[in-house]
């Protein structure tokens, strides 16, 4: 079994959302089954068979959580320091094309959020970052072509 390595912000994010769909969602969609059944055939019954398609989705979402929660290897950041980029750093990269900065902290996958500057770790900028210091410059292959970073700061935070 494979170890997914994450924060401990990001584990209790992901048993945060179990809880709920364990004790707020299913619930309220078997209710809804149930009130769903009570209106006749079943056949025709288009409330039953939303009701259905989400408890679908409850159950597997609750088998993903479960599955990822048991492979979970937490990473504490507070215990870490120094300048080179590891799981957990929040690196400061400045692109050599315009200066212009951007902060990443390098976190699991399954809490990643690029748009809140926390970026997976299987990412390509962040595997090309992993054992950088600062000072070191990175190139990475975009999209819209290759990309040059130095590695301005680097904070465990």
């Amino acid at each position: 079994m494979e170890k997914i390595p994450m924060t401990p912000a990001g584990l209790t994010v992901l048993e945060d959302e179990l809880r709920n769909l364990k004790a707020v969602e299913r619930p309220a969609v078997i209710k809804a089954i149930a009130e769903a059944r009570e209106h006749g055939d079943l056949s025709e019954n288009a409330e039953y068979h939303a009701a259905r398609e989400r408890q679908s989705f409850i159950e597997g979402r609750v088998a993903e959580l479960e599955d990822v929660i048991s492979r979970a290897q937490v990473i504490d950041i507070a215990s870490m320091s120094g300048d080179q980029v590891r799981f957990g750093a929040t690196v400061t990269l400045a692109d050599e094309d315009s200066d212009e900065e951007v902060v990443y902290t390098i976190v699991g996958a399954h809490e990643a959020d690029i748009k809140s500057g926390r970026m997976s770790v299987h990412s390509p900028l962040a595997r090309a970052l992993i054992s950088k210091h600062i000072g070191d410059t990175v190139e990475v292959t975009a999209p819209g072509g290759s990309k040059s970073y130095e590695v301005v700061d680097v904070k465990f935070i």
